[in-house]
């Protein structure tokens, strides 16, 4: 499996619309032939996901108890919103107007790409969480990674 690399700057016109920057369309091969798939973060941004991507997420949810309230409700929120995008003849998508008032979005958008996602951010909102950063990431990393990484040595 490749993973999405990349942060990338664009603009949303009147409309709403974003061109999809070169750099990631050649890592996103098949957005043109399956589309993508847009959605509320877990936070206050958008994610994209490829239609590949999106299906292995609802594989997933399908496996949670539907007599569970809380997955219910999981599923509910996770799913809802989700709208598929499909580029227009000049490789622009359009965000829909629900989802970037959620995530508080202007016409100064960051795409940061997560490994198998795209997280879209309102270009403000995205500096915030950058200047948020752990003042000690090395703490952040240990505590995360630290029981998942091999050890050099063993």
């Amino acid at each position: 499996m490749s993973y999405l690399t990349g942060e990338f700057e664009c603009k949303l016109d009147a409309k709403g619309r974003m061109m999809i920057p070169a750099g990631l369309k050649k890592q996103l091969p098949e957005a043109e032939t399956e589309a993508l798939v847009i959605n509320r973060g877990l936070e206050k941004y958008l994610v994209i996901y490829t239609k590949k991507e999106w299906d292995k997420k609802l594989d997933e949810l399908s496996k949670l108890n539907e007599y569970d309230r809380k997955s219910i409700q999981f599923v509910r929120y996770f799913t809802g919103g989700a709208t598929t995008l499909v580029p227009d003849s000049a490789g622009r998508v359009l965000l829909p107007k629900n989802l970037q008032e959620y995530a508080g979005i202007g016409n100064d958008v960051v795409l940061t790409c997560m490994l198998n996602k795209i997280e879209v951010w309102d270009k403000k909102a995205h500096a915030e969480m950058v200047n948020n950063e752990p003042e000690n990431f090395a703490e952040l990393a240990e505590e995360v990674m630290g029981n998942k990484v091999r050890r050099m040595y063993e």
